[in-house]
């Protein structure tokens, strides 16, 4: 059979104010201004991908997306959609760093890949479809509001809280205590620093908090400093996961080598999901579980990314909460979720979609053959 190939693809920005703005340890956030890639084969199957752009971890903007953007589709016109790893290839050695533009070619060749196979992602990347659970995150605020978003997601039904931490222990600790008392013991917590102790504040803070069980805690240090990590890890009875430390494979290989995490966080903005297979592999052979993640996505990309949760059990842990945050949303079909329980479609691909008129409204461009 004829291998398809690319004959055009589009190139959308996706500007969603956020319903819920949050805050972490170095940033506000207001707005989700994200990448929308679509990419066509001669046989008239098309794959949908979605980028969230972060000045702080991944080094890049919707503004810079969109003009590399145009530059990657250059590359993969004329060529097969379906040899991932051979375009994959080319996307990376082409380019380096930029991960969320490239996390969104990915997602669109990952979904025209199932769609070709007639099959839902989970089934394509050789899973089955599980019923999967995400947390839902209270951004650093003061520490009575804090506390007081945090019972309205446990009244909602959510089965775990994720805690943004980052300022000084004094605060934290606050912060920590009081959502613990006003929640009692049976849901977890994880609490994620976003990078922003040292390591001394961090032991310090993480010692201060064991009595409050927490079940992990997500980048307590700069991303640079993994033996600042491991010796946070050393001194911690609190699980510790890696997450800005950890865009791909190569990373994911030193971090278990040193021995400077107990968990992984995947996020597609920065991996895709041809380097977060490879991940979780690492991950798998080490005996380091896994969690996917996310930053500020439409249920398009929680969609990809809780297909993979579905296929691949090391990855026990769901952070999939961002549409929760948006002020609207443009995506038919994909994931439902509701008090945090998720549910993925069996339809061909990731089975989410952008409609035809939400996509005329938005700024974009076609680069074809």
């Amino acid at each position: 059979m004829k291998a398809p190939k690319i004959i055009k693809i589009e190139i959308f920005n996706l500007n969603i104010p956020l319903s819920r703005p949050y805050r972490v340890s170095y940033a506000y956030y207001e707005h989700a201004n994200n990448t929308l890639i679509r990419i066509h084969s001669d046989n008239g199957i098309y794959g949908i991908g979605e980028g969230c752009p972060g000045t702080n971890p991944t080094g890049d903007t919707q503004e810079t997306n969109f003009e590399t953007a145009k530059v990657l589709a250059k590359l993969l016109i004329g060529k097969n959609p379906l040899a991932i790893d051979a375009r994959m290839d080319e996307i990376n050695r082409f380019l380096v760093f930029n991960s969320s533009v490239k996390s969104a070619f990915d997602m669109a060749l990952y979904d025209l890949s199932a769609k070709q196979a007639n099959l839902p992602l989970y089934a394509f990347l050789g899973g089955e479809n599980r019923i999967l659970y995400t947390d839902n995150t209270v951004g650093i605020d003061d520490p009575e509001i804090m506390k007081q978003k945090a019972l309205e997601y446990v009244q909602e039904g959510f089965p775990a809280l994720k805690v943004k931490l980052g300022t000084n222990k004094k605060d934290d600790v606050a912060r920590i205590r009081i959502i613990r008392e006003a929640i009692g013991n049976d849901i977890p917590i994880r609490i994620d620093v976003n990078q922003g102790w040292d390591v001394t504040t961090a032991i310090q803070t993480l010692k201060a908090i064991e009595q409050y069980d927490i079940e992990f805690c997500e980048e307590p240090v700069a991303n640079w400093d993994n033996k600042g990590l491991k010796r946070v890890r050393d001194n911690s009875l609190i699980p510790i996961m890696a997450d800005e430390s950890l865009f791909d494979h190569h990373d994911a290989f030193h971090l278990a080598d040193m021995g400077a995490c107990d968990f992984f966080n995947i996020k597609l903005a920065k991996s895709g999901i041809h380097s977060a297979l490879k991940i979780n592999a690492i991950g798998e052979g080490a005996g380091i579980k896994c969690m996917v993640g996310c930053m500020d996505e439409t249920r398009l990309a929680l969609s990809a990314a809780a297909h993979l949760v579905s296929a691949r059990p090391n990855i026990v842990f769901a952070d999939l909460d961002s549409n929760l945050c948006l002020s609207e949303d443009p995506v038919s079909g994909g994931m439902i979720s509701k008090g945090g329980k998720i549910t993925l479609p069996d339809t061909p691909g990731h089975g989410a979609d952008i409609p035809q008129d939400v996509l005329k409204g938005l700024e974009g461009i076609t680069i074809s053959a």
